[in-house]
């Protein structure tokens, strides 16, 4: 029985294309100025300290400091300080209306109906908390919060690492078995199932590699595809 269910966003609720196409270039052009006018507020000032102590530079070099985040923008890294900038960034752009963020109308629906059976939801992407809740807040539909449960991002751990999910299945209080995971990455599919989760590889696009297609994990094309048996169905 599907107690719970955990899902990514990027690829799996929502398009990869909103992410990469808008939020990225969006911090991209606007983060330097936007850091070196807040870096005294304590938050945007905790996150330069770690970033500096990583590339071995004082907190005062902010040059430094932006040009590491460029380059972790340009490499796609999911680098913790990052993405909690990002988050803060994108706060400004969603709350000005330069943009709303885009979910698959299958998601909407099926998370609506999961929400309505009494399943609780949450959510675990390589995001900062804060950005999963702006996301959802400023989508397409209007603000979509109230279907969350909770969040995870990678201060829980990597997604491709089996102890992130057991960290996940302790932080909501059931064993993993109860629990399902839907991403769009063969890694962090295999990663819940390594931790005992029932897991589903959502697969929009017609390639799906062959290890999944051979191997005992479930694929689905849309939202209406996923089998959620729950104690209230």
């Amino acid at each position: 029985m599907t107690k719970a269910i955990v899902t990514d966003i990027e690829g799996t609720t929502s398009s990869i294309a909103f992410v990469k196409d808008v939020l990225f270039p969006y911090a991209a052009k606007n983060l330097p100025s936007w850091l070196e006018d807040n870096c005294d507020d304590p938050a945007v000032q905790r996150q330069v300290e770690n970033i500096a102590e990583t590339i071995a530079r004082p907190a005062s070099d902010i040059a430094a400091v932006i040009k590491q985040l460029l380059e972790w923008i340009e490499q796609d890294v999911k680098a913790t300080p990052l993405k909690a900038l990002q988050g803060m960034l994108w706060k400004s752009g969603y709350e000005s209306g330069d943009y709303r963020a885009h979910v698959y109308e299958d998601a909407l629906q099926k998370l609506k109906d999961w929400h309505a059976a009494g399943i609780p939801l949450y959510v675990y992407s390589s995001g900062s908390v804060q950005a999963q809740k702006l996301f959802f807040q400023y989508s397409r539909y209007g603000d979509m919060r109230n279907l969350f449960s909770g969040y995870f991002d990678t201060t829980t751990g990597a997604k491709s690492d089996a102890d992130s999910y057991r960290k996940i299945a302790t932080a909501i209080g059931l064993p993993p078995t109860e629990l399902l995971f839907l991403s769009d990455v063969e890694s962090e599919i295999s990663a819940a199932v390594e931790a005992g989760f029932d897991a589903v590889l959502v697969a929009r696009d017609e390639e799906v590699s062959a290890n999944f297609e051979r191997g005992n994990f479930k694929v689905a094309r849309t939202f209406f595809d996923i089998p959620v048996q729950s104690t209230t169905s």
